[in-house]
C-alpha cells in the first residue's frame, strides 16, 4: 500500500499542501501527501473564488507606507497571471464594478485601480475605467440608485478552488506522487529525537500504519499549531483565524457576468457579490473565528450578509433567498501588537523545529504556487539527495489544460448532448472531459438532478479518477452542488451514496451511516 520509504510526507491537501506535493515531486523527490478529511474540505474549498493581488493591501501600503503589503501586492499579482494560465479550464478574468456615493470616491478609487493595473505591469487582464451612473443601474438593477454619482470598474482573476485542488492532485499523481485523502496523521515517529515518519490512520478503514520520511511538511492551514504542537507540545502558537463568510442567491440577483465589490463596509470589511456557477455569491471577509473543523454560517453571520446587501442594494433579500451557506478559516499569521485581523498581512511563514517539522502558515490561495516552490526551495538547502530540479510549476499545465483546449470543445459540440451537459463537464473537466464521455457512454445520461446538468455518470468517473470515497466528496467538492443548492444536493444524496456502494463494495451498515452523515452536515451546513 505504502512505499518502504519517501523522502517527504505532507500533511494537508488543500491548496499549499497541494501545490508542494506538486512542486516537489517534479524536482524529484519521492512524496506522499495525507489529508485527514477530503481534498479541499476545508479552507481551500471556501473562499471566495477570487485570484488577486488584493486591491485593499494596496491601500494600505499607501496609507500607511507598508513595503510588506506592497510586496504582497506584486507577488499575488504575478501568482496570478500564473494561476488563470496554468489551469485555464477553471480559471479567467472577471471584472468587478464597485458603485459610488460620494463625487471624490470617483478619482480616488480610479486612481488607485490604475496603480493596480501599473503594478500588474505585462500581466494585466485589463484597464480600470470610471463607469457612468447610467451604465451601473443598466447593468446591475439591484444597485441603490439615490445618490449614485458612478463607480471604477476593475479586472481580477477567477477560479473554482475545489476543482484546482483536484486537478493539482490529478497531476502530483501523475507525476508520481502518492495522494491520500481521509487518511489521519495521529503521531510522528522519530529516530534519536529526529523526526523519521508519521502514524497514520484510514478514517475509512480504522487501519493505523507507520510511514517512513526523511522530512516532514505541515500544510494544514488553520490547524498548523495543532499538528506543531504533536510535534512539541510547549511550542508559541503563530497562527491566527478569521472567517469568511458567504451566501449563495439565485442568479436573478446578479443576471450579468461581472460582480460587484463594496470595499469599506461599517466595519471594515470587503463585501462581494459574484457570478458563480449560474448562481450569485455574496461573502465577506475577515470576522474574528475559533478552530472549528466544519465551521458553520450562524443567524448572525446571515443578519450580517443581509443587512449589507439591503444597505447597498435595492432588491429585498430575505433568508428564503438563501440556497446555501458556507463558511471557510483563514489562517493568518500572528504578527505583534496586531490583534485585528483585517489589519494581519497575508505573507507566509516557514518554520523548522528541533526535531525537523517543516510548517508553512500564512498566505493565500493566489500565492499558493509561489508558497510551495519556497518550501521546496528550503528542502533543497537540507537535504542531501543529488540530480535534483529546479522548480518546474511557474509554467506547467495541470491536468485539464494540458492539452488543447479549442479541439476538446470542437470535439464535444459534435456529440449529441444538451448545452448544457457539454457546457459543464468542458468547464469542470477541461481536457479530461472526453475520458468522461466515454463514462456516459457507458452509464447513460441521466441526471443527478432535473435542474442541473450534473450526470450519474460522473459520480462513477470521480470514484475512479478524482479520489471520490464519500458522498458529499462529490456533491460538494466535485461538482460544487453543495456549494450552491443545498436542497438540490440532499435530493440527489441517496443516487449519489448507492453509487459508491456499488463502486466501493459497501455493506448496508456502511451504506447507512456514510448517508446519514452527509445528510446531517447538508443540514448543519456545510
Amino acid at each position: 500500500m505504502f512505499k518502504e520509504k519517501y523522502d517527504i510526507i505532507i500533511i494537508g491537501g488543500g491548496a499549499t499542501g497541494s501545490g508542494i506535493a506538486l512542486d516537489a515531486t517534479l524536482r524529484g523527490y519521492n512524496c506522499i501527501l495525507f489529508e485527514k478529511n477530503d481534498f479541499a474540505e476545508g479552507t481551500s474549498g471556501r473562499s471566495t473564488k477570487l485570484a488577486h493581488g488584493g486591491v485593499r493591501y494596496l491601500e494600505a501600503a499607501l496609507m500607511k507606507l507598508n513595503l510588506a503589503q506592497f510586496s504582497l501586492v506584486r507577488e499575488g499579482l504575478k501568482e496570478r497571471f500564473r494561476l488563470l494560465n496554468n489551469a485555464s479550464h477553471l480559471a479567467h478574468s472577471i471584472t468587478l464594478v464597485t458603485p459610488l456615493y460620494k463625487w471624490y470616491e470617483i478619482p480616488y478609487m480610479y486612481a488607485g485601480l490604475a496603480l493596480y493595473d501599473l503594478v500588474s505591469g505585462s500581466k494585466r487582464l485589463g484597464r480600470s475605467q470610471i463607469v457612468s451612473k447610467k451604465e451601473i443601474l443598466e447593468k446591475f438593477t439591484v444597485v441603490k440608485k439615490e445618490g449614485l454619482k458612478g463607480g471604477v470598474r476593475y479586472f481580477d482573476g477567477f477560479f473554482n478552488d475545489t476543482r484546482m485542488v483536484v486537478s493539482l492532485l490529478q497531476s502530483a499523481k501523475e507525476e508520481g506522487c502518492d495522494v491520500k485523502n481521509h487518511h489521519e496523521v495521529i503521531e510522528l515517529l522519530y529516530d534519536e529525537e529526529k523526526i523519521s515518519g508519521a502514524k497514520v490512520k484510514n478514517k475509512l478503514t480504522h487501519q493505523v500504519v507507520e510511514v517512513k520520511s526523511e522530512f516532514i511538511i505541515n500544510a494544514t492551514g488553520p490547524f498548523s499549531d495543532t499538528i506543531r504542537k504533536i510535534d512539541d507540545k510547549d511550542i508559541k502558537e503563530i497562527v491566527k483565524v478569521s472567517s469568511g463568510i458567504h451566501i449563495v442567491l439565485d442568479k436573478k440577483f446578479l443576471p450579468n457576468d461581472e460582480g460587484l465589490m463594496i470595499p469599506k463596509t461599517e466595519d471594515g470589511r470587503v463585501l462581494f457579490m459574484l457570478p458563480y456557477m449560474g448562481k450569485c455569491l455574496v461573502g465577506t471577509t475577515d470576522e474574528v473565528a475559533s478552530l472549528n473543523e466544519h465551521p458553520h454560517v450562524n443567524a448572525q453571520d446571515i443578519e450580517y450578509l443581509l443587512r449589507h446587501i439591503k444597505k447597498y442594494f435595492s432588491q429585498d433579500i430575505t433568508r428564503d433567498d438563501i440556497l446555501s451557506s458556507w463558511s471557510g478559516l483563514r489562517p493568518l499569521v500572528v504578527q505583534e501588537n496586531v490583534s485585528n485581523t483585517k489589519e494581519l498581512v497575508r505573507e507566509h511563514y516557514i518554520g523548522q523545529s528541533k526535531s525537523g517539522l517543516i510548517s508553512i502558515v500564512g498566505g493565500k490561495w493566489t500565492t499558493y504556487r509561489k508558497m510551495a516552490e519556497d518550501v521546496v526551495d528550503l528542502l533543497l538547502n537540507l537535504t542531501k539527495k543529488k540530480n535534483l530540479h529546479t522548480c518546474l510549476t511557474k509554467n506547467y499545465k495541470l491536468v485539464g489544460s494540458s492539452e488543447n483546449l479549442i479541439k476538446i470543445k470542437e470535439k464535444l459540440g459534435k456529440l449529441k448532448l444538451e448545452n448544457s451537459i457539454i457546457e459543464h463537464i468542458f468547464e469542470t473537466y477541461g481536457d479530461q472531459a472526453l475520458h468522461v464521455v466515454r463514462y456516459i457512454n457507458k452509464y447513460g445520461v441521466k441526471k443527478l438532478h432535473k435542474k442541473y446538468p450534473y450526470l450519474e455518470a460522473e459520480v462513477h468517473y470521480s470514484i475512479t479518477y478524482e479520489f471520490v470515497c464519500k458522498p458529499l466528496d462529490f456533491l460538494v467538492r466535485r461538482v460544487g452542488l453543495g456549494l450552491i443548492d443545498t436542497e438540490a444536493a440532499k435530493s440527489c444524496l441517496e443516487v449519489v451514496t448507492s453509487i459508491l456502494k456499488d463502486e466501493l463494495s459497501w455493506d448496508d451498515e456502511t451504506y447507512e451511516k456514510e448517508f446519514q452523515k452527509a445528510k446531517l452536515l447538508l443540514n448543519e451546513g456545510i
